[in-house]
């Protein structure tokens, strides 16, 4: 019994040993590589060459080298993004992304936090470091928002290369359109390109729907809420109800008459 224990000890105190090694191995790694694309940022250009930077990364040797250890490598360098973005230091939260992501695309909580981070949070961090809301003119804060926006938009849009199946990175793609852009019809059009995947949450396509309404297409969202009502596995469904809601409620809005308005299963 006690020799098993030791053997149990020593096998495990050898993991940890090689789990720490391989952590420091890939902080002597990372750190030279982070430092150029640290420069690029302080230097000003508006965007990261994303060309350049896989290429800076190295990421097939960085993958090799780590092997099935960079899920391990990735966690702790997350940690190291969220002690950054604490700190609101944009050049190092943006960098830590990037390697993130690039180390292990496979979990969604780095893509979908990673964009959250760019296109949320790290505006209001730049209008703030050039004196706030009320001395930013509103032309300067527009430009910020679309800016960062944009490159939270291309981080999953990379994502979805990853992840092509999973409706969940379009939906998020169209939140930052309608939230972060004011971009109604663009949002629109990613919501009912989201409502088409299998796996799409029910609320793509009444949101789809809301959008057309604000839009003034009335009769758009009408039809497709039927048609969505109809394709519902069943009319019993909780959602079911809320999608036969707005159909009434758009049935009142046209002034529909009773002989042409939808009834499940006529």
């Amino acid at each position: 019994m006690k020799d098993g224990w030791q053997q149990y000890f020593w096998m495990r105190a050898g993991r940890i040993g090689l789990t720490l090694a391989l952590l420091v191995v890939a902080g002597l790694l990372l750190r030279p590589l982070e430092r150029p694309l640290w420069q690029a940022v302080k230097a000003g250009q508006p965007e990261l060459n994303l060309a350049e930077l896989e290429g800076a990364l190295g990421q097939g040797i960085l993958v090799g080298v780590l092997g099935g250890f960079r899920a391990i490598v990735a966690d702790f360098l997350w940690i190291q993004t969220n002690h950054y973005w604490q700190q609101r230091n944009r050049p190092k939260t943006e960098t830590m992304i990037q390697i993130v992501t690039r180390l292990d695309p496979r979990p969604d909580f780095f893509w979908f936090n990673g964009a959250r981070m760019l296109a949320y949070d790290i505006p209001n961090w730049r209008i703030r470091e050039l004196g706030g809301y009320d001395v930013v003119p509103q032309s300067v804060q527009d430009q910020i928002d679309y800016e960062q926006a944009m490159r939270g938009i291309a981080l999953l849009e990379e994502a979805r290369s990853f992840h092509p199946h999973n409706p969940r990175f379009v939906l998020e793609i169209a939140q930052i359109h309608n939230f972060r852009l004011k971009d109604t019809e663009t949002a629109a059009e990613w919501f009912f390109q989201a409502s088409q995947m299998p796996g799409a949450p029910h609320f793509a396509a009444r949101i789809y729907a809301e959008l057309l309404r604000r839009l003034d297409r009335p009769m758009e969202a009408y039809e497709f809420l039927r048609k969505h009502h109809q394709s519902l596995p069943k009319q019993a469904d909780p959602m079911a109800e809320i999608v036969l809601e707005r159909i009434r409620d758009l049935e009142e809005e046209l002034r529909i008459p009773l002989p042409r308005r939808y009834f499940p299963g006529r």
